[in-house]
């Protein structure tokens, strides 16, 4: 698993009462806690509502809620006993360790919090306490982290890194045997890891949409002398959609890490949540931020559970609101998540890839070719074949298929020429009897012993045994010696 190390902080606003909360590795999970006690419900339910505006969640509602999803939450545990999660939370291992029993009141805090604003369906009717996303949805929890109260917090921090990230594929591959539509995580760590990355690519393969928090660096003394936070793992693998963290207005969140592998935004300040108590809290950072867009995944796989882990990233991606100036940045992506517009989108991706007549949970028609309302098809779809541009070479036809064999040929008969001129110039030289007369012989010393002359040598003319040429035009009855140095006059002469 990531070496996901809680500490403490401070809340970025006042708060009537600090707590101390659960931070991730210097990562993600920046989150603080508020006054634990009980509050009105309806309190909190207008508390929230910003929340819910800010990704357009009510306008997407009258589509889907979420049924029929199950949302993997690998986090620090769900209390399935509170209040706004009842009877929408399925249990899974305990990968930590560490044996802290649930009973303990800090056991699974961070990850009640998120599984609340990813599912909660609040309480009373569902007309108080927190609504999550995608209220309809069930929540699978798996548990691979402590809160920094946890009684096993420090042997937790004693535990190799290695196991930790073996503990977090180990998640992530009991989700996707568990039937996860959605994976979210709202942890990372620093460092890749090959288990990590392996499970998830065999998630993306097995049709999960996984998602994870971009990181709480933005504000770390070395991220400011570099110009950006840190990357974040397993928010920085590929295939990963990675959330940052805005405020009320729209503004990102101090905290919230800014580098490339940021894609949209989400609410991740002061956010009302509901703790493993049954309390409700205010947190702040990405984890926050991560869990509503899961919520908004959930969404889109309800309404289409057979749309790729990929066109379900492109349609919350560009159907975002807040987009920053040139459509994108670091520090947001491309913008807020927008639920109802992300929702429209996947049902036009839908169609373009002719996935069926419709859901059978919600009866959402996968037919129009229409863009949504607010989106441009060249923008967002490419502007479809009339946007092709033509292929940069032109089909060849018979004309230039001639024209290219009689090149072929041409080129092949100056080969066979070249070859044959050079295997005339290496053919051996003629014999002796059939040289031109007047070139004289190679001669050679008489043999070290000062044995006879080569019987082989016109006229006593000493040749050498292998001589330099294989002929000899000297003419009888004249000793010529080497370089041409004049010899004694012949007798008679």
């Amino acid at each position: 698993m990531l070496s996901i190390r809680p500490r403490r902080t401070r809340p970025p606003g006042p708060l009537a009462r600090r707590a101390s909360v659960l931070a991730l590795a210097a990562v993600t999970a920046l989150v603080v806690t508020a006054d634990p006690a009980p509050a009105r419900a309806d309190a909190v339910r207008n508390a929230q509502m910003w929340v819910l505006n800010a990704v357009d969640a009510p306008a997407a509602w009258p589509v889907t809620r979420g049924q029929g999803v199950t949302v993997a939450v690998i986090d620090s545990g769900v209390n399935p006993d509170v209040s706004d999660l009842t009877g929408s939370v399925i249990t899974g291992p305990d990968l930590t360790g560490v044996g802290t029993p649930e009973s303990n009141p800090n056991w699974g805090m961070h990850g009640t919090w998120m599984a609340s604003l990813i599912a909660g369906h609040g309480h009373g009717g569902g007309g108080s306490g927190i609504m999550g996303v995608a209220p309809l949805a069930r929540v699978l929890s798996i548990r691979v982290i402590t809160n920094s109260g946890d009684p096993g917090y420090a042997r937790y921090e004693r535990q190799p890194q290695a196991r930790h990230q073996r503990e977090l594929a180990t998640a992530i591959k009991y989700a996707i045997s568990h039937g996860a539509d959605v994976i979210s995580m709202s942890l990372g760590d620093g460092a890749p890891s090959l288990p990590v990355r392996l499970a998830l690519q065999e998630a993306l393969n097995r049709n999960i949409v996984v998602l994870a928090s971009s990181g709480n660096s933005g504000n770390a003394p070395g991220a400011r002398a570099q110009g950006h936070a840190p990357l974040s793992f397993p928010a920085d693998y590929p295939g990963v959609l990675s959330v940052a963290a805005v405020g009320q207005s729209g503004a990102p969140a101090g905290f919230s890490s800014d580098n490339l592998s940021v894609q949209v935004a989400a609410p991740g300040v002061q956010v009302p949540a509901q703790g493993q108590g049954g309390g409700y809290w205010l947190v702040s950072g990405t984890s926050p931020a991560c869990a509503l867009a899961a919520g908004v995944a959930a969404l889109i796989r309800s309404a289409d559970p057979a749309l790729p882990p990929d066109l379900v990233r492109e349609a919350i991606t560009t159907t975002t609101s807040n987009r920053p100036p040139g459509g994108y940045d670091d520090e947001v992506g491309f913008g807020t998540v927008d639920a109802a517009a992300a929702l429209s989108a996947a049902a036009h991706l839908s169609a373009q890839r002719l996935a069926g007549p419709g859901s059978p949970r919600t009866g959402l028609r996968r037919t129009s070719l229409v863009a949504p309302p607010g989106i441009s098809s060249v923008s967002h779809f490419g502007g479809g074949l009339a946007a092709v541009p033509p292929a940069p070479v032109r089909p060849r036809g018979l004309r230039q298929l001639a024209v290219f064999c009689v090149l072929a040929a041409i080129c092949l008969a100056m080969i066979v020429i070249a070859a044959s001129r050079l295997v005339q110039m290496r053919r051996p030289l003629p014999a002796a009897d059939d040289q031109p007369p007047g070139l004289g012989p190679a001669w050679a010393a008489p043999p070290p012993d000062g044995g006879p002359p080569d019987g082989n040598a016109p006229d006593g003319n000493h040749l050498p045994a292998s001589p330099r040429f294989p002929w000899s035009a000297t003419p009888p009855g004249r000793h010529v010696l080497p370089h041409d140095e004049p010899g004694p006059p012949e007798p008679g002469e």
